[in-house]
């Protein structure tokens, strides 16, 4: 059974991703009303489903899901609160042009996608996801109520920019509440059950398909670029949100002056790394390999330290995505 973390109820971590979660889904929901859906962009995914949806069936509910109501015919408080439900219903119905709004229609994929998913997959998928999805479409139906379908920018592609930086972010919030954004991501997982190909790939196969049926609404190939645009910048800024902007660079350094570089590492610059033994493919003969992570400044200096005591030492720099240990920030920082 796959494993599901579960807080303690009412712990401050409980708390604190039970806020982070509410304000994830929110955020993801004005990258969408603001930015996204006033253009018709399609990003991918069960909301970029949810857009084509709506827009194709705009037009079918022109005086909202429950036809025209007549207050008189509600009298006493709980009828009232009926009416209201119904009327607020009429409405968003009228604001999204007639057509299913795009969180209820997202909500309604989500759900037989998710249960489908258990069935298929087992139960990996804890609360808060659900949760999760819940409020995402309710939050975006419910800002739309209220904002209705004016782009906060007239500019297409500032407003892909922003939309997917806005979604990025708040999907990111969602996965460290230890929440899931579902949706498409179900798919591809039973497809990489079925079928044996990577997980990454079909999900970027399923995404792209939702975005080219938004050509089924109207031929017009600037909304499928504009949306794989969104699709980028929203699995960088994701990323970004869960693993941190980290400026440092890991250092493999092969010099047969290692002693002297390894004394200006730990006497000048005061860090710590790891000497690896290794031997050369050439001749098999036996090289020190200095591994260091080091910020920006650090690797300028090192550099023209190697380059004028060996001009012919190796030295690979590579990114990295998020560094954890003594000198960094721990795991516990990380799992908290």
């Amino acid at each position: 059974m796959t494993f599901i973390q579960k807080d303690i109820p009412f712990s401050g971590k409980w708390f604190y991703n039970y806020t982070i979660l509410i304000f994830g889904a929110f955020v993801v929901a004005a990258g969408f009303v603001f930015f996204i859906i006033p253009h018709g962009i399609v990003p991918g995914s069960v909301y970029g489903l949810g857009i084509v949806i709506n827009k194709l069936t705009i037009g079918l509910f022109p005086h909202g899901i429950f036809g025209t109501l007549n207050p008189a015919d509600y009298d006493g408080f709980f009828s009232n609160l009926l009416y209201q439900f119904m009327d607020y219903s009429n409405d968003l119905f009228r604001k999204y042009g007639g057509g299913i709004p795009v969180g209820l229609a997202s909500l309604a994929i989500n759900i037989p996608l998710c249960l489908i998913g258990i069935k298929l997959l087992g139960p990996r998928f804890g609360i808060k996801t659900f949760i999760s999805f819940i409020l995402c479409a309710l939050f975006i139906d419910v800002v739309s109520t209220w904002w209705g379908f004016i782009p906060l920018v007239d500019d297409v592609l500032l407003s892909c920019i922003f939309g997917g930086i806005f979604i990025g972010f708040g999907l990111g919030l969602v996965i460290k509440a230890r929440a899931s954004s579902v949706g498409t991501d179900i798919i591809a997982m039973i497809g990489a059950k079925y079928t044996g190909l990577p997980l990454g790939q079909l999900v970027i196969y399923v995404d792209s398909l939702i975005i080219l049926s938004s050509l089924y609404i109207k031929i017009d190939w600037q909304i499928p670029l504009y949306s794989w645009i969104v699709l980028f910048i929203i699995g960088k800024v994701t990323d970004i949100t869960l693993q941190g902007s980290t400026y440092e660079k890991a250092l493999f350094i092969i010099s047969d002056k290692y002693e002297e570089i390894r004394k200006k590492i730990t006497e000048d610059f005061n860090l710590n790394g790891t000497i690896i033994k290794g031997n050369r493919t050439l001749d098999l003969k036996e090289k020190s390999i200095i591994f260091i992570v080091v910020n920006r400044r650090e690797l300028s200096m090192l550099q023209d330290y190697i380059h004028s005591i060996d001009p012919v030492a190796f030295v690979s720099v590579m990114e990295t995505n998020e560094i954890l240990g003594k000198g960094f920030k721990s795991l516990n920082e990380r799992l908290e």
